[in-house]
């Protein structure tokens, strides 16, 4: 409807807008003036028209550039006040001259293009922004804050990983931790549809709440399948192996019966950091306990958001809790298991109230005779920890 009335003479349109509008009854005008784009005063005028024998024999149709003029267009020196006004108000990046933005509220604009004599409204200042390239934008984080020097080629090397493991019929699993949440009647982002007001304390101190929530996730990327345990304690490297393990023992060797490995997807840093020994010595643990080969692929620094549950998982587990005052863990889980997405995602959460201690350190053993297995190409970041036959024996 809105391109066909735009594809008629102003007199035309407003008399199809009103014979639309008279044809759809009450509340017709303002339905009409929704879809089309048009005024309430344009749409009343059509209706008047066509009850007038007159207008509807008037022939007239307004000549193109007809109407009064925009003061943008007409006024002079209105540019270069506005730029004028601007000017001491105007900051840039350093980094490219082009990208420049003001602290200026459209108000302020006009109070002080008034001042300069020139009085013009807000919708003036609107049309003044736009001729001048200013938009409102926000800040998009799409600048790493370093550069991996074999980034690429570990990316390659992940890519190759993924579609072998998967072609040998071994699960591809992508982990990591969500971000920390307090339990308690702190603030949290995010809206609802209430009834009444819900009001939380006006600081999220840590000191006001009731406990802490750390819900480290594991993504299946071919079952489009996640796995969320809900650790009350501390993120360390035996939350992160205690989660491998849950999901083995209650999914993981149903669902892939004839797997001989299981491959994670993990980034540099946090309880499965590359450096850290503890990580290997709990995974080595982790293997001899399981039986079945751990492959580890990090992605490499400055480059977690590429790891695919951070795109395919975390934000509807964001999306699902959004709004809601986390008043207890089961609550937490609760709203998590209930995320999805229309391509069938499904999530399954379970809590853990395990202490796991801080500042733990590899033995001196596993440091100088370490079993885990190192690739040839990029070490630092491959490597597989293979079950030890004697204790499976």
């Amino acid at each position: 409807m809105r391109g066909f009335s735009r594809s008629l003479s102003e007199k035309d349109r407003r008399r199809y807008a009103a014979a639309e509008a008279l044809q759809r009854g009450h509340g017709g005008i303002g339905s009409v003036c929704r879809e089309l784009g048009l005024s309430f005063k344009t749409v009343a005028r059509g209706i008047r028209e066509l009850d007038d024998p007159r207008a509807l024999a008037r022939p007239s149709i307004r000549q193109p550039g007809a109407g009064r003029k925009r003061v943008v267009e007409t006024r002079p020196g209105i540019h270069e006040a506005f730029l004028g006004v601007l000017k001491e108000h105007t900051a840039g990046s350093p980094m490219d001259e082009r990208v420049k933005w003001t602290n200026l509220r459209r108000a302020q604009i006009a109070e002080r293009l008034i001042g300069v004599g020139h009085k013009v409204s807000v919708t003036v200042v609107d049309q003044l922004l736009t001729r001048h390239d200013y938009r409102k934008r926000k800040a998009l984080k799409s600048i790493p804050g370093g550069v991996s020097k074999h980034r690429n080629e570990q990316f390659l090397n992940i890519a190759r990983l993924i579609q072998e493991q998967h072609a040998a019929g071994n699960p591809v699993l992508s982990m990591d931790t969500k971000k920390k949440e307090h339990i308690g009647n702190l603030y949290r982002d995010g809206t609802l549809y209430t009834r009444e007001t819900i009001r939380t304390f006006d600081h999220d101190f840590p000191s006001l709440a009731e406990g802490v929530i750390i819900p480290h996730a594991l993504y299946d990327l071919f079952q489009n399948k996640g796995y969320v345990v809900l650790g009350t304690s501390h993120d360390t490297s035996e939350l992160a192996c205690d989660s491998v393990r849950s999901w083995w023992t209650q999914y993981g060797r149903t669902l892939y019966p004839d797997a001989d490995a299981i491959l994670l997807l993990c980034d540099c840093g946090g309880s499965n950091n590359a450096r850290h020994y503890i990580f290997k010595q709990d995974l080595q643990n982790l293997a001899d306990e399981l039986g079945i080969a751990i492959r580890v692929a990090h992605y490499p620094p400055y480059t977690s958001k590429y790891n695919p549950i951070e795109h395919r998982l975390f934000p509807h587990l964001t999306r699902a809790c959004q709004g809601v005052i986390f008043t207890s863990v089961p609550l937490v889980q609760e709203l998590m298991q209930k995320a999805s997405t229309k391509r069938g995602l499904e999530v399954f959460v379970q809590i853990t109230d395990k202490v796991y201690h801080t500042k733990r350190k590899a033995s001196n053993e596993f440091r100088e005779n370490m079993p885990i297995r190192r690739d040839e190409l990029l070490p630092q970041w491959n490597y597989t920890a293979i079950p030890n036959p004697s204790i499976q024996a």
